[in-house]
């Protein structure tokens, strides 16, 4: 992986203008990334395989370099930690997900997205995700609420784990005894358990109150920073990602709507922040 400047400002440093442009290249920068991806779904012809069950398809290098040269013309001063050409954490960076849902990507299914978090001071600041076959373009900035193509979303109000639906994600790190368990308790309670293989529109379901929550023994930041912000500035109950050194080493994420999170804690293991 390729080292990252560190002379970045620091969040007690960065004013709200500061934000604001960010803000503002970031909305126009992911519909430009999304459009890219969408071109290219349309003609993609095959892939690579990083690891077991880990795909790689030439789109999504296309597409990291496209929002890493945009990000590093634009805001030479910020780091940049991504999927693809990786990263070293500092203190204000840019956390990519060129393609979540590689796998649906290569195989022709249309459920798949762009996620792209800015991150100061290890506090999740700004987080979008866009998924362009539906173009649906989720956006969250601290402090100031969640949307979907401008409008304000909420989790659901779902409070019986007979009416829940959520979702857990896999992840190769973890073994399938304990993935299985999980999900086993999760079943037990009368809930119901889906796995759609994107984490971060399986996130931006549950701050737009689609899902009920979203569980996932593993994942890394580019996967879920985004997602988390989300939630939270809708209104749930999400894990302690950063504080866990999740930027650094990736960990568990659990986000779910309040009337359910004390079910997903149960059952997962994982705490909430």
């Amino acid at each position: 992986m390729s080292a990252i400047s560190h002379s970045t400002p620091s969040p007690m440093t960065m004013t709200s203008e500061d934000l604001d442009r960010r803000e503002k290249t970031l909305v126009a920068l992911i519909r430009e990334a999304g459009a890219l991806a969408q071109r290219a779904f349309a003609i993609e012809g095959g892939f690579e395989m990083k690891g077991p069950q880990d795909f790689l398809t030439v789109t999504d290098a296309a597409v990291e370099t496209l929002v890493r040269e945009r990000l590093k013309r634009l805001f030479p001063e910020d780091g940049f930690l991504g999927e693809e050409s990786g990263g070293t954490p500092g203190e204000a960076v840019w956390v990519v997900d060129p393609i979540d849902g590689t796998a649906n990507f290569a195989r022709r299914i249309p459920h798949y997205c762009v996620s792209i978090a800015f991150v100061g001071g290890n506090e999740m600041l700004l987080g979008a995700i866009y998924d362009p076959v539906h173009d649906e373009l989720y956006f969250a900035r601290a402090g100031r609420g969640a949307f979907r193509n401008g409008m304000e979303i909420r989790v659901a109000p779902t409070a019986a784990a007979g009416s829940a639906c959520v979702e857990l994600g896999w992840s190769t790190r973890i073994s399938n005894g304990v993935y299985l368990d999980v999900l086993s308790k999760i079943l037990g309670t009368g809930a119901n358990v889906r796995r759609a293989a994107t984490g971060a529109l399986g996130l931006a379901y549950v701050a737009d109150g689609r899902s009920d929550a979203y569980a996932e023994l593993h994942m890394h930041p580019w996967d879920c920073l985004a997602g988390l912000l989300l939630v939270r500035e809708a209104g749930g109950v999400v894990c302690d990602f950063l504080g866990r050194d999740g930027l650094e080493s990736g960990g568990a994420v659990l986000a779910a709507a309040p009337g359910v999170a004390d079910l997903m804690i149960a059952a997962s293991g994982i705490e909430r922040a």
